[in-house]
């Protein structure tokens, strides 16, 4: 195995969840040459893994859009002659979605993919040459592994290891005082966390000597951010910051607190203590896992007070930044957990069915 085109284009905490199965691949094969099909606008968390050669970018969102438009086409002839100029040893679907399986058949190679009990969307798995199981009810980062390693051949390693290299040098804007990482922003209005928490979290970190930051990446979240800000001079609205930034700051944190969203998921690849806050999704099926200290906290209709929070965050202070492989333990959740769907909502058939 010498070539391979590994087909996980969205969304941002997938994508960060899918970074593990690349480390396994390459220390498989030594010298592979491993190529991802991503989003553009996520091509950066690629480019964050030593073992990747080559992110090839699709706007699949955008060409739905614009189907009958010049520039689509022009792109997506680009992009048929990027995974087609040579052939590769394998194709793995890791997106289990139609559009993403019948992307895949651009490229020649032999085509790997979840079974039909395990896909997400059951009929992309008849675009597959090779189907795997890999249960709906394991953890997305344990799916994405054993996908690869069967595939691929080999058992998946006891050790997991997301293989992110963060920079380290602070930024410009950040003076030298220790700091928290808060990040509020999230595309779904349930999942989000009250302002005036992050405002009571703010003035805790302000009474231990921690200054606050509070990333963006909307108008919207940047006036979010600046309103929590209002009321403390410990608060920090930094300015718009790319992946790669965003990991560089992660690291440097003396730890971070996070709404269910794939920053949190970036914070936790590059060893950053995390606390991890769920008001509306299951953390045993997506949950944040990482090398350092990891805290989730929460569950639909549940979120965590600002007591329970703080507390996990003075947990995490302690224990510092942690990077590299460890052991994790990412088998079969909570019986408890039997019925709950586990895609949505592409296939809401797929329910967690232990009887």
């Amino acid at each position: 195995m010498t070539r391979v085109l590994l087909i996980k284009s969205s969304s941002l905490g997938d994508v960060i969840h899918c970074l593990p199965a690349v480390s396994d691949l390459s220390r498989a094969a030594p010298g592979l040459e491993l190529d991802w099909v991503i989003e553009e606008s996520l091509a950066e968390i690629a480019g964050l893994h030593p073992a990747v050669t080559r992110a090839i970018p699709v706007r699949l969102r955008h060409w739905r859009r614009h189907l009958t438009a010049g520039e689509t086409w022009r792109e997506l002839g680009a992009f048929r002659a990027a995974i087609g100029a040579a052939p590769y040893d394998l194709v793995i679907d890791a997106q289990g979605l139609i559009r993403s399986a019948m992307l895949g058949r651009l490229a020649k190679g032999v085509h790997c993919g979840y079974d039909r009990q395990s896909v997400r969307e059951p009929p992309a798995s008849l675009f597959y040459d090779r189907r795997f199981e890999a249960g709906v009810t394991l953890h997305a980062v344990e799916r994405m592994r054993r996908l690869a390693a069967q595939a691929a051949g080999y058992e998946v390693p006891a050790e997991l290891d997301y293989g992110v290299v963060a920079g380290s040098a602070r930024p410009a804007w950040l003076d030298a005082k220790p700091y928290l990482v808060g990040l509020h922003a999230t595309a779904r209005a349930d999942k989000a966390w009250a302002e005036a928490n992050w405002a009571e979290l703010a003035a805790r970190a302000a009474a231990k000597g921690l200054a606050l930051v509070l990333p963006w990446g909307s108008d919207a979240e940047r006036e979010r951010s600046l309103r929590i800000a209002a009321d403390s001079a410990e608060v920090v609205v930094p300015p718009s910051l790319g992946f790669a930034d965003l990991a560089s700051l992660f690291a440097g944190a003396a730890a971070v607190v996070g709404v269910d969203t794939g920053l949190t998921h970036l914070a936790s690849a590059v060893g950053a203590p995390v606390v991890a806050i769920y008001a509306a999704t299951w953390p045993e099926f997506n949950g944040v896992v990482g090398p350092g200290f990891v805290a989730n906290l929460g569950g639909p209709g549940t979120p965590p007070d600002v007591d329970e929070v703080w507390a996990k965050a003075l947990a995490g202070l302690k224990c510092g930044r942690k990077t590299g492989a460890w052991r994790a333990d990412l088998g079969e959740p909570d019986p408890e957990l039997a019925g709950r769907r586990r895609f949505r909502p592409s296939n809401p058939r797929a329910l967690i069915n232990r009887s």
